[in-house]
């Protein structure tokens, strides 16, 4: 039985959370991408408890006039810059099952920009 695009990246996604967690010293950097919009989040996944997040529809982050990759970059300088406030400068990054490629990858950069290391 072939498998459904969805069922394929759950499939990849869990194979990455056996090796990625987040601990209180280097929290997880996890991503969803939906059609439309990205969300990121640094989750600490020994209390389970999420540090800051940031998503391309949060009014501060202007996605007006971008194109999904720029706005992509945007959610990882805004998130990077909460984090930071936050006291959190190494991450793991957890890429949710998705290519590190197009949206995904401009997020982690535009994370890097703003100071976070992983």
């Amino acid at each position: 039985m072939a498998l459904t695009k969805n069922q394929r990246r759950l499939r990849i996604k869990s194979r990455i959370r056996k090796i990625v967690s987040g601990t209180e010293a280097r929290p997880r950097l996890a991503v969803f991408r939906s059609n439309k919009e990205i969300y990121a989040q640094i989750v600490d996944d020994v209390t389970g408890k999420t540090i800051s997040a940031a998503s391309s529809r949060d009014k501060d982050i202007n996605t007006a006039k971008v194109t999904k990759i720029e706005a992509a970059a945007l959610v990882g300088k805004s998130l990077a810059e909460k984090a930071i406030k936050a006291g959190v400068e190494t991450i793991a990054f957890d890429r949710g099952g998705y290519l590190y490629h197009g949206r995904v990858k401009s997020l982690a950069e535009g994370a890097r920009e703003a100071g976070l290391k992983f």
